[in-house]
């Protein structure tokens, strides 16, 4: 099991070891970071629907980036808790090897994101988090795909706005969020049918 730091966990100058982790078995790679275990529970449908395919979902640390170029696939998820940031958004493991992942190799690499949020509670800063991780894995070359239409969802705006990335935007027509935003506190009721019409969508997308 995995202690989880914070995203200032290594704010001294002392050297920090990368605890180097096994490397995924599977073609595609199952990544999260959680602070309530929410998104873990996501990660779990995601599996079960595309089975052995996918990798058993691993809460994210620095040792798992020297896996990430020899995947055929990567499927992330990622929460929302510092909103209004404008970055270090997610409030877990992510926030602290976005750079990093910025300077990988995953040219032409699919990469999918889903994020969690709360569309009434914080619907102002909807699944922010998942633009961040977006933009950083854009960086690395990978091919994003994933993206899913506004239909079906209620928020005020959001960062995540196909074409306007990283703008605080209302929703317009014809837009698209740049992954599958998951509402378990306001929606969960949706959430099975969304998770499994976005992993019928990566199946074709993804070449599963």
């Amino acid at each position: 099991m995995r202690i989880m730091a914070g995203p200032h966990a290594h704010d001294d100058d002392k050297a920090h070891e990368v605890i180097p982790t096994d490397a995924p078995t599977a073609e595609i790679g199952l990544y999260f970071g959680t602070q309530t275990g929410k998104t873990e529970q996501v990660c779990g449908i995601i599996k079960n629907e595309l089975g052995d395919v996918v990798s058993e979902a691993v809460d994210v640390s620095e040792g798992d980036l020297e896996h990430f170029p020899n995947l055929k696939g990567i499927i992330c998820g990622i929460p929302t808790w510092n909103t209004g940031a404008e970055e270090l958004r997610s409030g877990t493991n992510w926030d602290n090897i976005l750079e990093k992942i910025g300077e990988l190799d995953l040219k032409d690499k699919p990469v999918a994101i889903f994020g969690l949020g709360d569309s009434v509670g914080y619907g102002e800063d909807f699944v922010d988090a998942m633009e961040e991780l977006h933009r950083f894995f854009e960086k690395s070359g990978a091919k994003m795909v994933g993206y899913v239409p506004l239909d079906d969802y209620t928020f005020v705006s959001s960062r995540c706005l196909i074409p306007h990335l990283n703008e605080i935007s209302k929703p317009e027509d014809g837009e698209k969020f740049c992954g599958l935003p998951v509402d378990e506190d306001s929606e969960n009721e949706k959430t099975e049918d969304r998770v499994k019409n976005w992993c019928a969508q990566l199946k074709s997308e993804m070449g599963l």
